[in-house]
């Protein structure tokens, strides 16, 4: 028999500068944006966000999140025989942040490889490896979300710039005879690219195209709430489970009123919600287990609960998790 793969360690890191939605105004102002804390509160629910100082690399803060997540694991690092990264902003073209990640931790031998799917790459990375761990490759998983999107902001932009955040989640994912990972859903739809996009790549020396994140917010927000409520449909299906069942969603952490709309599909009070966006922002691929980790060491996600993880990003990229803790 197959055997399952179960979360046994969580852990996450923010870098220690904070930013206010009055901080972050005032410093708009000073270049000629205006912009108000109660315009970012209404419209997005964010009221801080931590940015990453100059030199500070994904890895970096890959590597305080996964050090947090094997010490609540109780293992060491040279334990680990698998780790993948998601992160939209790694440290450099090539090698992977997961490599650079591994020779940091000192988990050097095991595969490490990185996964872009911009919002969604830590569900998309959990996936895989869960698939791994099933498949009898892998026993011990380290799943790393990382981000240092403030450095792909631009910041005349008033309508993205008040959004995103850095900082990093990571579990530790190990093979188990009692079930953890009870289903997942994986989808990508290309023809969406424009809406959410980093146009920006690197030739001859040069970056050609627009280096900055740019979105389209609404039509982001219409199609956001309609995949997150199939991919949460799909795998409660899968796993033969009601929404009832779920005692906790951690959706991507990009916007209260899509969070707000994707529990009210599934007919889930907002205080079975895990909500860190008014802290964090949007922190990409390292916003659910940033999320995980404030529930589960607050004492909120505790073992046995039923767990929905959800996320969608840029490709366009959705898809779901449903586990037990």
């Amino acid at each position: 028999m197959r055997p399952y793969s179960r979360i046994t360690g969580t852990g996450s890191f923010l870098p220690p500068r904070r930013l206010s939605n009055a901080d972050l105004v005032a410093q708009l102002a000073s270049d000629g944006i205006e912009s108000s804390d109660e315009w970012i509160v209404e419209r997005t629910g964010i009221r801080a966000r931590h940015f990453a100082e100059p030199g500070v690399t994904s890895s970096d803060l890959g590597l305080e999140a996964s050090r947090r997540a094997l010490e609540a694991a109780g293992l060491r690092a040279d334990q680990i025989d698998l780790i993948i990264v998601a992160t939209s902003t790694p440290d450099m073209v090539f090698p992977s942040a997961a490599c650079i990640l591994q020779n940091k931790i000192g988990a050097n031998g095991c595969p490490a490889f990185d996964v872009q799917a911009v919002c969604s790459g830590f569900v998309y990375a959990l996936t895989v490896a869960d698939a791994m761990i099933k498949a009898g490759t892998a026993r011990r998983a380290l799943v790393v979300g990382a981000e240092v999107f403030s450095r792909i902001i631009d910041f005349k932009d008033r309508a993205t710039c008040v959004l995103f955040g850095d900082g990093a989640g990571a579990v530790v994912l190990e093979a188990s005879d009692e079930p953890g990972i009870l289903a997942t859903e994986l989808h990508a739809d290309g023809k969406h690219v424009d809406i959410l996009c980093t146009p920006g790549h690197v030739c001859g020396g040069q970056v050609l195209g627009d280096p900055f994140l740019k979105m389209d917010g609404q039509a982001v927000f219409k199609l956001a709430v309609g995949v997150l409520e199939d991919a949460a449909r799909a795998v409660l299906a899968k796993a033969g489970r009601q929404e009832s069942d779920i005692c906790w969603l951690i959706p991507h952490q990009a916007n209260i009123r899509i969070m707000q709309g994707t529990a009210k599909k599934l007919r889930l009070p907002m205080d079975k919600v895990i909500v860190t966006v008014d802290e964090h922002g949007n922190t990409s691929a390292a916003s659910i287990p940033l999320a995980l980790d404030a529930g589960v060491r607050s004492g909120r996600v505790k073992k046995g609960d039923l767990v929905m993880l959800e996320g969608v990003g840029g490709g366009f990229t959705w898809g779901a998790v449903l586990l037990t803790m």
